[in-house]
């Protein structure tokens, strides 16, 4: 009767064992495919910056060249008050302010499409 017993509970251990295998396959196998869909989502990640700075690049570049090709022609009128350095201090601000809300307005696009993308991710983590 003992070695019936004993085989009985090497069979329940065998069972016990082959269901905890299957679970943690189960789980190995989530964590795999979450980690290649991570890995998906920083590659887009990645492509997408990469684009940004080339397309920030070349538009700066444009500026720089669409600055560089404009002339300025004053007409003298005699006036000694005229202050040159003044005027180019102004129209320079300026043009440094329409740079600046430009990278902004890029930034925040930016900034929301990653926060966006950010929540996403969060939320498909979460599903079962």
């Amino acid at each position: 009767m003992g070695r019936v017993a004993e085989y009985e509970d090497e069979i329940n251990r065998r069972t016990a064992a082959e269901n905890e295998f299957v679970k943690l396959k189960k789980d190995v196998d989530i964590a795999y495919m979450n980690k290649v869909e991570l890995q998906a989502k920083v590659d887009a990640l990645t492509d997408e910056i990469n684009f940004l700075r080339t397309f920030y690049e070349a538009e700066l570049a444009q500026m720089q060249t669409h600055i560089s090709d404009t002339s300025v022609i004053l007409s003298m009128d005699n006036n000694r008050n005229l202050d040159l350095d003044s005027i180019i201090a102004e129209v320079k601000a300026q043009y440094e302010e329409i740079a600046q809300r430009s990278r902004a307005e890029a930034e925040s696009w930016y900034q929301s499409k990653v926060s966006g993308e950010a929540a996403a991710d969060e939320e498909s983590l979460c599903l079962p």
